[in-house]
């Protein structure tokens, strides 16, 4: 489970237009560097003047990721440490940014690490941070153009940037190319995606998503779609309706299913996702999961993030392209934005922050980019070829660009997993229990689950205690 996202990303950008002007302000001296690389450089800390000179300066990077990507970050590293005699970078790896997260508040933290936007909260709450605005910007690094402004955003906090975008990947579909054609369907007068002058297909609706489906499983065992039932895998789908997934976009006590807007929504999508002819059945999932049966073209349709595309690469016999999520009302998106952080307890700041600036550089960035797993928040690199790989699948990975401004960005809930774990075995009934769905009854007690978790009753609200009652009188007014 990667995150939970209750807000669409413009309301929320708008929301933080404070703290983003004076993170602005903070750096007006960052103007337009051209296309120069930040080149690393050495740079002295208060406590760097006891080094001694024939010992270069050791500091550590901290990132998670499949082996492919833990290779391509030693790449990195060693790149940087290449260009220079007096200072020298170790890498550590964690499997997950779960585990990444519990060793640095347990004080274990690297000198820079790459975290997830959604631990940000408990990050900053532990003061387990440097903001780095002022040092990129000394630095060189451009927070303009070169760098995806949603994905700087989501990691402005108190008017600060606490950590520097790295890579953002958003939810998209992705198809079997024979088994839904959209040539052949559109010769046949079905609904389809329009394409541009390219061939793109960049956008789709409700209506064509459900005629794909449709026309992937009208033979034999095949189906057309599959969509985790989860809050996750829901979100896109509810934003799109123009329903809401929270009862509040900051500081959530509940989810909002039982909405009106929710539940027209849900109802739209889930007309497709509860047809038993083209989900697939329990015996097929029992023996596969859904990414096995789209890999062995048992399965038409996924959703899913950039990371699939190399495991995806790798399937005999798979032609595969992806499309943005599909279209109720407006178009909207799910994701997980990854930073680069400088840790509060670091006593080598100046190389530390030399470390960022090379590692978001076209050069550095491109290393990582060619791997397939993530989708650069620097601008330049995910125009670039080593990010859109042409000559490889997916032949639409500029969808993953485009998708980025329709993310919701996530709120800050402390009790994520535990909310998660509540109301999942809900959200698998709404979406794959047989039968008639009594839609009213299940978002009621999906939001009432909820609300256990993110407002236990008995929790009092700021201000709202009993006043001691020896400070109260007990006497009747105008007696």
């Amino acid at each position: 489970m990667r995150a939970l996202f209750p807000a669409r990303a413009g309301r929320s950008l708008r929301r933080r237009a404070v703290a983003s002007c004076a993170l602005a302000l903070a750096l007006t001296t960052a103007a337009c560097t051209g296309d120069a690389e930040p080149e690393p450089r050495p740079t002295r800390s208060p406590d760097q003047g006891q080094s001694s000179p024939s010992e270069p300066r050791r500091i550590t990077f901290g990132a998670y990721g499949t082996e492919e990507e833990v290779a391509a970050f030693q790449s990195v590293v060693d790149s940087f440490n290449a260009s220079s005699t007096t200072r020298q970078v170790a890498l550590k790896s964690w499997p997950d940014h779960e585990s990444a997260l519990a060793d640095v508040l347990a004080g274990e933290a690297p000198d820079v690490f790459l975290t997830s936007r959604i631990d940000l909260g408990q990050l900053v709450e532990a003061e387990a941070l440097q903001p780095v605005s002022l040092l990129l910007d000394e630095r060189g690094v451009d927070f303009g153009d070169r760098f995806s402004r949603d994905a700087v955003d989501a990691f402005a906090m108190d008017d600060e940037l606490q950590c520097m975008a790295y890579s953002v990947s958003p939810m998209v579909v992705y198809y079997n190319t024979e088994l839904v054609d959209f040539d052949k369907m559109e010769r046949r007068g079905l609904d389809v995606p329009t394409a541009d002058e390219e061939g793109l297909r960049d956008r789709w609706t409700l209506a064509e998503f459900g005629a794909a489906a449709q026309f992937a499983a009208r033979r034999g065992d095949r189906r057309g779609v599959w969509i985790d039932p989860t809050l996750q895998g829901l979100a896109p789908f509810i934003y799109s309706g123009d329903g809401q997934v929270f009862d509040d976009e900051d500081e959530p006590t509940s989810l909002a299913f039982s909405d009106d807007d929710t539940r027209e929504a849900l109802s739209e999508t889930l007309a497709i996702l509860r047809d038993p002819t083209l989900t697939p059945t329990n015996a097929q999932l029992a023996r596969a999961t859904p990414v096995q049966l789209f890999k062995r073209g048992e399965l038409a349709m996924v959703a899913g993030f950039r990371n699939l595309v190399p495991e995806l690469r790798e399937a005999e016999g798979l032609d595969f392209d992806v499309l943005p999520m599909p279209t109720l009302d407006s178009r909207a998106t799910v994701g997980d934005i990854s930073g680069l952080c400088l840790s509060a307890d670091s006593e080598l700041t100046g190389d530390a922050a030399d470390f960022i600036a090379y590692a978001v550089s076209d050069a550095a960035i491109s290393t990582v980019a060619a791997t397939g797993y993530i989708v650069p928040a620097n601008t330049q690199v995910a125009a670039s070829p080593e990010f859109l790989a042409p000559e490889e699948e997916p032949a639409s990975s500029i969808v993953f660009n485009a998708s980025i401004r329709y993310m919701v960005v996530p709120p800050f809930i402390d009790q994520r997993v535990e909310l998660v774990e509540a109301v999942t075995p809900l959200l698998e009934s709404l979406v794959t229990a047989p039968g008639v769905l009594d839609l009213e009854s299940t978002t009621e007690q999906i939001d009432e689950v909820s609300r256990s978790v993110l407002s236990p009753e008995g929790e009092e609200e700021p201000g709202s205690e009993d006043p001691d009652p020896s400070e109260t009188s007990s006497e009747t007014p105008g007696e």
